[in-house]
């Protein structure tokens, strides 16, 4: 038997995990699924959502439909949108790391750095 502990179970807040795809507002399971293992460990770590080209379309086609309203906007509340969003991966950075960590294997202090770098844009 595997006793090794995942490290999403070491993740401070545990829902930032997904397995689903979030599109249009709804988390879609998919109708095939596909491993992610830790690449050091050959762990499991989840099945995820594999979605095709008719998901795909209508990912795309709610991203078209979004976009009147976030281009009505004004630069200030775009702005206020955007430093949320920074703030929230800031602040979820650690946990952010971890995943990234056991998917790519790549090292924690890397992994860290790359959250912060993605934040910034």
């Amino acid at each position: 038997m595997d006793t090794r502990v995942t490290p999403l179970a070491t993740l401070k807040d545990p829902t930032l995990f997904k397995t689903d795809s979030y599109i249009n507002g709804r988390w879609i399971k998919g109708k095939r699924r596909f491993d992610v293992t830790d690449p050091a460990t050959g762990q499991l770590l989840a099945d995820v959502a594999d979605l095709g080209p008719k998901e795909t379309q209508v990912a795309i086609d709610a991203a078209n439909a979004a976009w009147p309203a976030w281009r009505d906007l004004t630069a200030k509340e775009r702005h206020g949108v955007m430093m949320k969003w920074f703030h929230l991966l800031m602040e979820h950075q650690e946990d952010l790391a971890r995943l990234m960590t056991a998917e790519e294997g790549k090292p924690m202090k890397e992994a860290r750095g790359e959250v912060a770098y993605g934040a910034n844009f």
